[in-house]
């Protein structure tokens, strides 16, 4: 947290042990107190955590590191919030590949490990007028859970990777560290930045691969990100797509 020059106050961080989601915690907790930029609410169990688009995400009870964190980015442009997801997806991403090779991000922010979900994301934010009023980010990282239900056919662990467990706070650590520096990066101004360090790690970033959408299967190359989000793909014959979050599928 040294490298975080927040605006007020030091970040805080709220541990607990079992609530139904941490990013809905947060927000119940921001209307009765408005928590220094940077904090967090960390949890040992969700008994309703959520993903993109009204997903479930499963964790086992003290497994896995299961938090949220409240940004007030009042000089982002709405047209541009897709910078917090990103910034989101390259700390998780640089925190976990201290421990394990081949982790990549697969837009919109989900972290894979090879061909297997490690993290998932949910990124809230709260506009006013045409910028940003807060962002809520909750991320949930399969750290030393075991096993998964039939429900989570591609899900992986930390654990399931290396073979030890590991500290769950020494992850959010790593994390927070990151996250505070990309943030500094962005209210300096380094978007292209940031947004050049995205597409180099993401998952499927060479070649040619299948994909689905409402039309069907194809097979489609990664062209770009867009920096509203939309992702930019480029069949072989040379026509390109824009796609929107859930609007195409993986294969």
């Amino acid at each position: 947290m040294d490298n975080y020059q927040e605006k007020e106050s030091a970040p805080r961080i709220i541990r607990l042990d079992e609530i139904g989601s941490t990013n809905g915690y947060l927000r119940e907790h921001l209307r009765k107190e408005k928590l220094p930029e940077g904090s967090v609410v960390m949890a040992g169990f969700q008994t309703a955590g959520r993903g993109q688009q009204g997903n479930t995400w499963e964790a086992g009870p003290g497994k896995n590191l299961l938090f949220s964190v409240v940004l007030y980015p009042d000089c982002i442009p709405a047209n541009r919030q897709f910078l917090i997801s990103q910034i989101a997806a390259l700390s998780v991403k640089e925190a976990l590949e201290r421990r394990t090779d081949g982790i990549t991000v697969k837009w919109p922010n989900d972290i894979y490990w090879k061909d297997k979900k490690i993290c998932g994301m949910l990124v809230e934010n709260d506009l006013m007028g045409a910028t940003l009023f807060r962002s809520i980010i909750g991320i949930g990282i399969n750290v030393n859970q075991t096993a998964f239900t039939p429900h989570a056919p591609n899900a992986v662990s930390l654990v399931q990777i290396t073979g030890k467990t590991h500290d769950r706070e020494e992850i959010l650590d790593a994390f927070l560290s990151r996250f505070y520096g990309y943030y500094l990066r962005l209210l300096q101004e380094k978007e292209e930045e940031i947004r050049e360090a995205y597409r180099q790690v993401l998952y499927r970033k060479n070649g040619y691969h299948p994909y689905s959408d409402a039309d069907g299967p194809f097979t489609a190359r990664i062209r770009d990100i867009e920096p509203t989000g939309h992702l930019l793909l480029q069949l072989k014959s040379g026509e390109v797509r824009r796609y929107a979050f859930k609007e195409v599928i993986y294969r």
